[in-house]
């Protein structure tokens, strides 16, 4: 690594020794009469020294290489502190988000970057500012291993609050023999923990599940690594946010009250892993009419968190039987939680009012009532109110 350094070093600045005017040392045999005419003309013109007074030449200054050194875990770039020097910018060429840059503080040798995601190869340079002007120093950190041998399709999600699956699958260029590991790193305490429980195929991990998320923070990295006799594997990472990963269980205690015009159907929130308010969450609501072969009246209805976890829906008597169920999920996701346990409410058979007049005479005028009634046993109910509650 030294020596290509070295070689890199020299190829930038080539150490040349001049003679007086910038031109370079006579050979040591004797020169031609062409030759010797040539120099002893350039040597009478007056405006040649001029001239490259005003051209960019090469100096003799060394300028050492400042053994640059690059740490993951910490995602801190240092170098070796070099005496009369000023270290101008630190700057992370990222493949998908391009220059990141940053300033050294006072006389401090190394930079610290926020974490992000290295599978594709950064390159770092750190310009250092001499006689010669800001000069750049550079560091690739590359991905070593096989095009193709990596971990593809990754992703992770969580469920019932404290449960994670991790899932991925071989490289499409992964040797037969490939094993991966999974490694997780929280952001705070920079603890690292290797997958507990792996999930296998034909012997090769293809997954991992956690049971206890005690100790992850908000933002994690995950790290895939592999191994393999037959060649070098390359790794994978990603930076998650376990907010956004989440899948909700569904709502709990829906209910529905009835009254002769409308109904009203109640739930409370679903549990998270983190704190939320009424705002971060969505609601689907799909109220299905029983024995509709057409589900011509079925419906399906988006509800946000403002609506204080109910919703009116109009319903006037007499009211077939219904069923409700209801899936949350964040405001700023797109995962949706399964449906509830249906809850009903209504009459599973309508009964038929009939109705009819019925005349009488009192002091000789003859009056009309008007009879409206069931032609069932019990009389239509006014209010009615179904619950389900989490078991």
């Amino acid at each position: 690594m030294a020596a290509r350094r070295e070689t890199e070093r020299e190829s930038r600045w080539p150490a040349r020794r001049l003679e007086p005017w910038g031109l370079p040392r006579p050979p040591s045999r004797p020169l031609g009469p062409l030759a010797t005419t040539i120099l002893f003309c350039m040597l009478l013109d007056p405006a040649l020294p001029l001239t490259q007074e005003h051209q960019d030449v090469p100096t003799t200054e060394w300028v050492p290489s400042l053994n640059m050194k690059f740490d993951r875990r910490t995602m801190e770039l240092s170098w070796d502190c070099k005496e009369n020097t000023t270290y101008l910018e630190c700057v992370m060429i990222h493949k998908e988000k391009g220059e990141i840059r940053k300033k050294p503080k006072n006389k401090d040798c190394h930079c610290n970057f926020s974490h992000d995601s290295l599978h594709g190869g950064v390159t770092f340079v750190v310009k250092v500012n001499s006689t010669q002007g800001p000069i750049p120093e550079k560091l690739v950190y590359a991905n070593p291993g096989g095009e193709g041998t990596a971990a593809q399709n990754f992703s992770c999600f969580i469920y019932n609050v404290n449960f994670m699956n991790c899932t991925w699958a071989k490289g499409r260029a992964a040797p037969d023999d490939v094993q991966y590991f999974l490694y997780i790193q929280d952001f705070k305490e920079k603890r690292e923990r290797e997958c507990p429980h792996y999930v296998t195929d034909s012997g090769t991990h293809v997954g991992c599940h956690l049971h206890d998320l005690s100790g992850l923070t908000f933002r994690n990295y995950f790290l895939v690594n592999g191994t393999s006799r037959e060649t070098a594997v390359q790794f994978f990472d990603t930076i998650l946010s376990l907010k956004k990963i989440e899948i909700y269980s569904p709502p709990n205690n829906v209910s529905v009250d009835c009254n002769p015009s409308h109904c009203q159907i109640l739930w409370d929130p679903p549990r998270t892993r983190h704190p939320s308010s009424a705002w971060d969450f969505n609601y689907q609501l799909r109220i299905q009419k029983q024995n509709n072969k057409e589900h011509a009246g079925n419906q399906l209805i988006d509800v946000t968190g403002k609506s204080e976890n109910k919703y009116n829906f109009p319903s006037p008597e007499p009211r077939p039987k219904h069923t409700v169920t209801i899936r949350a999920s964040d405001a700023r996701g797109q995962h949706w939680s399964a449906w509830s346990q249906p809850v009903e409410f209504g009459c599973l058979h309508q009964r038929p009012y009939s109705r009819g007049f019925r005349t009488s005479r009192i002091n000789g005028v003859r009056t009309f009532t008007l009879i409206t009634r069931s032609s069932g046993r019990n009389p239509p109910r006014i209010q009615e109110r179904s619950t389900r509650k989490k078991s």
